[in-house]
């Protein structure tokens, strides 16, 4: 069994919240929850957070054991772009581009050998 969780039109580039998520893929929860209190990054927050609700999804709506949790697919993709505009010299425009990120954990029990 799954349990799913998602973030979307999160307001951080992808690129950076990718770097958090790329170290996550099959880590147990446990220490990919150590992993993500000791980044430095400002998207471990909001990765943290995100694991939180996929452990809270399969716990309580699946009954899955929190022990036996591990993360099996844990990706970023880039939402839309919000499009701004900077003044620059001689009367010119400079465009700005304010990503978003969608964020998708799913965790999953480990088989028992």
């Amino acid at each position: 069994m799954e349990a799913k969780a998602t973030a979307k039109y999160l307001r951080k580039g992808p690129r950076k919240v990718r770097l958090v998520t790329n170290q996550l893929r099959g880590l147990d929860v446990s220490v990919a929850r150590d992993v993500l209190k000791h980044n430095e990054k400002e998207a471990a927050k909001a990765v943290l957070k995100l694991l939180d609700s996929a452990v809270a999804n399969a716990v309580n709506n699946l009954k899955l054991n929190e022990t036996n949790l591990y993360i099996k697919k844990c990706f970023t993709n880039s939402g839309p772009i919000l499009k701004r505009i900077r003044f620059g010299g001689r009367g010119r425009v400079k465009p700005i581009k304010k990503r978003t990120s969608h964020i998708v954990i799913t965790v999953a029990e480990k088989e028992v050998t």
